[in-house]
């Protein structure tokens, strides 16, 4: 319980950011982790003390506010820590197309997946710079590889994170921080549940990758310093492909792919 290297980890309470926090747990660094739910917060904070006899600190925060990400680095400073490793992993989608889904809920994803990414990093890569070390994971997807029809505004939030993070690690390399982002494909998580697209053929039709390995990559990629991660075999293939298509042609692709199951 005396060490004192912290890891700070956003959607730490389930899926890929659970799995990440039991790594850095593994590697004997104290925890903060940040979500809403405050009974959620102290489960997952029991679990990883006990299992792994580390120091666990809860903010509960609603990163779909704007101010909440200001309000997570103020109480981070208050109680006196540096943090080495910054995780940005919370996310959220939502399905449907376009023309039919409510502006509101796409302002707070965009909110959520940007917004606080961003906010957080700013703030926390400042003191990192100032001591001259620190890592920071940024959870992009394959998604914001590629436009994605019946899930447009998510993609494109994705696809800020993966730019985004590139130009930044540029801009710190020199710096002794590193930026890594980490792009998973399809996983099992509770992701497809609170986008409302279980029914999607995605979801339906495809083999879901593993959390556990989808945060291992990510975890590895971090501590080798690497500025970009892309899970999985298929996923590096999917990548490579819609590098090579026109637009137009991903696009219809990836609709196949999203698009509910016809009963």
């Amino acid at each position: 319980m005396n060490n004192e290297k912290y890891a700070l980890i956003t959607g730490a309470t389930s899926g890929i950011g659970y799995e990440l926090a039991k790594l850095f747990a593994k590697d004997h660094y104290n925890l903060i982790i940040v979500a809403r739910d405050e009974n959620e917060l102290s489960t997952t904070a029991s679990k990883l003390k006990q299992e792994f006899n580390i120091s666990v600190e809860t903010i509960s925060k609603d990163l779909f506010k704007k101010e909440s990400p200001f309000e997570v680095y103020d109480e981070v400073k208050l109680k006196g820590i540096e943090i080495d490793v910054l995780v940005n992993d919370a996310g959220h989608g939502y399905y449907g197309q376009f023309l039919d889904t409510d502006i509101g809920t796409e302002l707070d994803i965009i909110q959520l997946n940007i917004g606080a990414y961003v906010v957080l990093t700013k703030c926390f890569l400042k003191d990192m710079v100032a001591r001259g070390e620190g890592k920071i994971l940024n959870v992009g997807s394959i998604a914001g590889e590629a436009p994605g029809p019946w899930q447009s505004v998510y993609h494109g939030t994705k696809a800020f994170v993966n730019s985004w993070s590139a130009a930044i690690q540029h801009e710190v390399k020199d710096k002794g921080v590193s930026v890594t982002c980490l792009l998973p494909g399809a996983t099992d998580t509770d992701f497809f549940r609170k986008a409302e697209m279980e029914e999607s053929k995605i979801v339906q039709e495809n083999d879901l990758d593993d959390p556990a390995g989808v945060a291992r990559d990510g975890y590895e990629g971090l501590m080798a310093g690497k500025p970009k991660v892309i899970s999985g075999l298929k996923n590096k293939m999917q990548v490579g492909m819609g590098n090579i298509l026109p637009d137009s042609v991903a696009a219809a692709q990836m609709s196949k792919q999203q698009e509910p199951v016809r009963k």
